[in-house]
């Protein structure tokens, strides 16, 4: 196998034996020579792939289709009925919850178990112990049993046990769909720094996570592959798949798939992001449809980065001067960062950036072009507020985060003072959005007649 190739499969098949009653196991164990008890299924069927070394594939598929199967084959601790697998690099897997832990062993020693199994020495544990339990952040539960966890806090384990074991080859199975924002964000970060030198395999039912983090995508329907290519057009081709099933049409693979596009810059948010009501909330917002978005309190001991010439101290929505702990979607609302400067700034530019829950960045702003002509500058020790007024998008359901950030310069050449990640955390609670990322107020809508 060549070095530059991180993984390849060649014909995989697997098969597993049903049986109908229970003593047919022992009947196929005496008379396996004359008679067949069983029925196969067939959970993989002639798959071939080859992953690269550092890129980062996804793989999806609906469930039933094979993609848990092929993981555990390529990851070694399930065995093919045909074909054959190589690797080249240290593996390390996120497969089932909980998957590598013993349910009665603590926490602490779990961590310990599951990282020898991950080829960590005694004496690499002990160096990595305490960045562990520091990722992983479950406080005094370290102690208690993992049969006492809940499937978040398994989670945290795990991924924080398989970030510290310099693994070259990531697996991860739907891991991130369980988890509150905040860790799942930070998993994110991490899986994005580990793409700059490492190889990711990373399975899931969420395209536009895919999209957003893979190179490629594999999509495997009924234990076979279905389509192999660019991540981008191999989910728009599985949206369609699944459209088309629903609705009874079976010529999906005779159609170009359909491209929805999230916005491609702050720049062209912002465009959308005006201030117009749409005329549809007043009925919206007397139904279960409406908008409801929870706010969460700013965390001041977020993870961050920056010279701290100048500070983020909070970051708040507003109305009337007053702090929100609730704002509804299609309604105008004010983003607050209050900052100080602990050194001289001649052209502060302060901005953020709303995440939802995979980190895929779906609307921010700054300062820049309000006052690229006349620069606000802040003397040492000063306080000043940025103020940012829009119309907020209708969200789908699920949580979300801000970015929240200071600089000093221009756009094109500046200081980073003060970066904090997911500075708020925030949960839309029920939507009318269906699909995209988020949905755009309308001004007007309307059918005519033609001529």
């Amino acid at each position: 196998m060549s070095s530059e190739i991180a993984i390849r499969a060649e014909s995989l098949s697997k098969a597993y034996h049903i049986y109908n009653k229970p003593h047919e196991r022992f009947l196929q164990m005496i008379n396996w020579r004359s008679r067949q008890y069983f029925q196969e299924f067939w959970a993989l069927r002639n798959v071939s792939l080859e992953v690269r070394k550092g890129e980062t594939v996804g793989i999806i598929g609906k469930n039933g289709s094979g993609k848990s199967t092929l993981l555990q084959i390529i990851c070694g601790t399930l065995s093919q009925s045909a074909g054959q697998v190589q690797s080249q690099g240290k593996i390390a897997a996120l497969l089932e919850l909980g998957s590598g832990f013993n349910p009665e062993f603590t926490g602490r020693e779990n961590v310990q178990m599951y990282a020898s199994i991950l080829g960590l020495s005694e004496q690499q544990i002990v160096q990595r112990y305490d960045d562990i339990v520091a990722f992983a952040d479950i406080g005094e539960f370290l102690g208690q049993p993992v049969k006492t966890y809940s499937s978040g806090m398994v989670v945290r384990l795990a991924f924080a046990v398989i970030a510290h074991v310099d693994a070259d080859i990531l697996v991860i199975d739907e891991a991130l769909a369980v988890g509150d924002a905040f860790f799942t964000q930070k998993c994110m970060r991490f899986l994005r720094r580990f793409r700059e030198h490492g190889t990711l395999l990373f399975v899931s039912h969420d395209a536009s996570s895919v999209v957003a983090l893979c190179d490629k995508a594999i999509w495997l329907d009924s234990g076979k592959v279905r389509l192999t290519g660019e991540a981008k057009e191999v989910t728009s081709r599985y949206l369609e798949g699944l459209y088309d099933e629903t609705s009874g049409n079976t010529d999906s693979d005779t159609k170009a798939g359909p491209t929805d596009e999230a916005p491609a810059s702050v720049a062209e948010t912002k465009s959308i992001l005006v201030g117009y009501r749409d005329q549809r909330m007043d009925f919206i917002n007397t139904s279960n449809l409406r908008n409801d978005i929870e706010l969460f309190e700013f965390n001041d001991q977020a993870p961050s980065f920056g010279d701290e010439h100048a500070r983020i101290i909070s970051l708040d929505f507003v109305e009337l001067g007053q702090k929100l702990n609730w704002v509804v979607g299609g309604e105008s609302v004010t983003v607050r960062i209050c900052c100080v400067a602990r050194h001289a700034l001649s052209s502060p530019i302060v901005g953020f950036f709303v995440k939802d829950r995979l980190g895929q960045r779906i609307f921010g702003e700054n300062t820049y072009l309000t006052y690229r002509e006349s620069p606000f500058s802040v003397v040492a020790g000063a306080e000043f507020v940025a103020s940012f007024e829009f119309t907020m998008p209708l969200l789908p359901a699920g949580d979300y985060s801000i970015d929240v950030a200071i600089a000093d310069g221009s756009q094109e050449d500046h200081r980073m003072l003060h970066w904090v990640y997911d500075a708020l955390v925030f949960r839309a609670q029920s939507s009318m959005v269906c699909h995209g990322l988020f949905g755009v107020p309308m001004k007007s809508i309307q059918l005519e007649s033609g001529s």
